[in-house]
């Protein structure tokens, strides 16, 4: 009889710069056929697990976030992305719940990515590091949950690609898992929303500082297509209302046109900072491998493209939530989660915010979805007491 393989323990290591993280040893399976080990999954959290560990709720961040949904960013020094939600006595409020938010397998702030070592040869992993996909990402992120001594979690939280990370813990995971709140998003990527990553991926894979993906190696950086993918993808996080109102036709710190093609308008200044501001704390190939993994996303795949069979076996209760001027996950596509979770009588509640500020809504000042995720989360964790 084959003896099974024994693995060390998952060892936990506080960091200034990432928070905390756990490596494991035991491999973790990817839907490409290859495997991660040791893999290291970087997080933080936030407020106090009770006796019974029924309170935790993990938070799923965006493309471009992190661990950092609460807390000051150790790069930018600038508060954590959802601190309008997070926090004592805010909707999630870290006065009730234990919060967890964890980097995910292929990012730049800690966690397993393409910037790591690559143990085989000591070198960053750049290009060598596998192709992952969302199920991947909540794979880890299970792991750290059962590291954590968490069997339920109360809820998964998340917008944008942590609304995909939502979805997907229900689906993959739909006994550990009491509530589900998917923000801004969509149970497949749009054909659109791929023609947009691939432009990103294409201005980076241009600059010749990217180096074939190894530009860590001959210490450069491609700054110029990471800042241009970083600026063609806000493009789509805002709407049209949002810019006119804020930008519209007016020029930057001067009174007439420059008849050249240094940035004129407003708009044109605000796109490039965007951009400058993006490469001081983001890796330009974990953008190309966490945009893959959104496009490669596709909830229904495995079920013969029907959604409802998706949560079919699912007794969580879901909240989904919509803006109305979205035009990168639209409120038809999140309608389109909730008639599927109705045609297997699930629980589920759509909320559609009239908005004006585009897909990022989700990020900011909106007190119709802080309403509706505090009374969710509350009605959730009252079915404990």
């Amino acid at each position: 009889m084959t003896e099974a393989p024994r693995f060390l323990r998952p060892v936990t290591t506080p960091s200034a710069d990432v928070g905390m993280a756990v490596t494991f040893e035991a491999p973790l399976p990817l839907d490409c056929g290859r495997e991660l080990a040791p893999f290291t999954v970087a997080y933080m959290t936030y407020g106090t697990l009770n006796a019974d560990k029924s309170n935790a709720v993990l938070i799923c961040h965006a493309l471009t976030g992190d661990q950092f949904v609460a807390s000051d960013h150790p790069l930018t020094g600038k508060p954590g992305w959802w601190i309008t939600m997070v926090g004592p006595g805010k909707p999630i409020d870290t006065d009730r719940f234990f919060v967890i938010c964890s980097n995910v397998i292929g990012g730049c702030m800690g966690s397993t990515g393409p910037a790591e070592v690559d143990p085989s040869d000591g070198n960053p992993w750049g290009l060598n590091f596998p192709v992952v996909t969302i199920p991947d990402m909540v794979r880890a992120q299970k792991r750290l949950v059962e590291h954590l001594g968490i069997d339920k979690l109360l809820a998964v939280v998340g917008g944008s690609m942590g609304g995909m990370q939502a979805l997907q813990w229900a689906a993959s995971y739909p006994d550990c898992v009491r509530a589900v709140v998917p923000i801004a998003c969509a149970a497949r990527h749009s054909a659109q929303n791929i023609a947009f990553h691939e432009v990103g991926r294409q201005a980076i894979m241009a600059d010749p500082d990217w180096q074939g993906g190894e530009y860590l190696l001959h210490n450069t950086k491609p700054a110029k297509g990471l800042a241009v993918a970083r600026m063609a993808a806000h493009i789509t996080y805002v709407s049209e209302m949002a810019l006119q109102r804020k930008f519209g036709r007016a020029l930057q710190n001067r009174d007439a046109k420059s008849f050249q093609f240094t940035p004129d308008f407003q708009i044109e200044s605000y796109l490039h900072h965007q951009g400058a501001s993006f490469v001081d704390r983001f890796d330009a190939n974990s953008y190309l491998y966490i945009t893959r993994a959104m496009d490669y996303f596709d909830l229904a795949e495995e079920h013969g493209g029907q959604l409802s069979d998706v949560f079919r076996l699912n007794s969580a209760r879901f909240c989904i939530v919509a803006f109305t001027s979205d035009w990168l996950f639209p409120p038809v596509e999140n309608k389109r989660i909730a008639h599927a979770l109705n045609a297997v009588a699930a629980q589920v509640s759509f909320v559609e915010i009239k908005s004006d500020k585009g897909h990022d809504a989700f990020l900011l000042d909106e007190p119709e979805m802080f309403a509706t995720v505090r009374g969710f989360l509350n009605h959730a964790a009252q079915d404990l007491s």
